[in-house]
């Protein structure tokens, strides 16, 4: 799905206009960022968790992005 899309269906969905869609997504997309950047977690119930984890490698230091979705979210997804 690309942006333009989730950016619709969240206004259709809410009532909010695009323009205040793309501002949220945007701050939610930054906060998010910064909050990875800072070593932190981010949960959010009944979705899942953003994590980043850091191992060293012959090249130097590699971080990788980690989601672990909520049962919630595995269940939906499982019941196609």
């Amino acid at each position: 799905m690309l942006k333009s899309e989730f950016v619709t269906k969240i206004a259709e969905k809410t009532g909010l206009t695009k323009k205040d869609v793309v501002a949220a997504v945007d701050a939610y997309n930054e906060t998010v960022v910064e909050a990875l950047k800072d070593g932190d977690s981010v949960p959010l119930k009944g979705f899942g968790t953003f994590t980043t984890s850091t191992r060293k490698t012959d090249n130097g230091e590699t971080v990788s992005l980690k989601f672990n979705p909520s049962k919630a979210v595995k269940d939906a997804i499982n019941e196609k």
